[in-house]
């Protein structure tokens, strides 16, 4: 059993809880809000006409998170977009524990500044609840994606589920792990 910690778990005890605890008034440690899970969704409308679609993204999601994404199917048929029920038209993957924050601390440092034009994200995608949710255009800007096997740019949702009561301090929460809002 090796004393591996990510750095984002040792900065969030460190540094991050004393300061919400201070900021909000909170008496318990538990009332101070923490990231529950990150949950990244690829949505692939194209997997209609194209079934190969689905795996590039499993393959490509499972070298971004290191797990294995689920396959999301149809719910229901749409005729118009030619879609039958059951039909796989998507991948996901939830990230809890150290996975989660080496993959957040991955995020922060390495694949969000690749962004072309990076400026920030915005401060608005937030749910009411706390929780924030991240679109990326291009899974080209993670490292672990070979730009060579690439068939087609897929973007992807990224969603972080906090323990936080309001968006307030829900994005205090991110801000303080070093999520780049623009101002």
């Amino acid at each position: 059993m090796s004393n591996y910690e990510p750095r984002l778990i040792k900065k969030y005890k460190d540094e991050v809880l004393p300061q919400l605890m201070k900021d909000f008034g909170l008496k318990n440690i538990m009332e101070a809000p923490k990231l529950d899970r990150i949950v990244i969704n690829m949505g692939l409308g194209e997997a209609v006409q194209n079934a190969k679609i689905v795996e590039s993204a499993v393959e490509e999601l499972t070298a971004i998170t290191g797990r294995k994404p689920v396959v999301t199917r149809a719910k229901k048929s749409i005729a118009s977009f030619k879609l039958r029920e059951g039909m796989p038209i998507g991948v996901m993957v939830t990230l809890r524990g150290e996975q989660m924050y080496d993959f957040l601390d991955r995020l922060i440092s390495v694949a969000l500044p690749r962004t072309r034009d990076f400026k920030g994200i915005s401060p608005k995608a937030f749910d009411g609840r706390g929780n924030y949710t991240l679109g990326v255009r291009e899974q080209i800007i993670f490292p672990e994606i070979n730009y060579d096997k690439i068939d087609k740019i897929k973007g992807m949702n990224i969603t972080f589920v906090t323990t936080a009561k309001t968006d307030e301090q829900g994005r205090a929460l991110l801000k303080s792990l070093g999520m780049p809002f623009r101002n």
